[in-house]
């Protein structure tokens, strides 16, 4: 996890849970092509290849819990 940005931790978290790139870049109030860099860079970094590994990387490292997928899913 050293290799990866304080950056591309919070587009991590926020892609497991579900958030679209236009939604992270208003939150974290960057550009969407900031946004795809960073889930791009952390991706390769961890060699995750689809949204299901990223929330499955997520849930295992504890950055997202059972209780924020279920609010989702509400």
């Amino acid at each position: 996890m050293e290799l990866v940005t304080e950056r591309e931790r919070e587009v991590l978290t926020r892609v497991a849970l579900g958030r679209s790139n236009k939604l992270i870049a208003r939150e974290l109030q960057v550009s969407v092509k900031t946004v795809e860099k960073h889930r791009a860079n952390l991706m390769r970094k961890l060699t995750l290849h689809n949204t299901a590994a990223v929330t499955r990387f997520a849930i295992r490292h504890g950055m997202v819990n059972a209780t924020d997928l279920e609010a989702l899913a509400e």
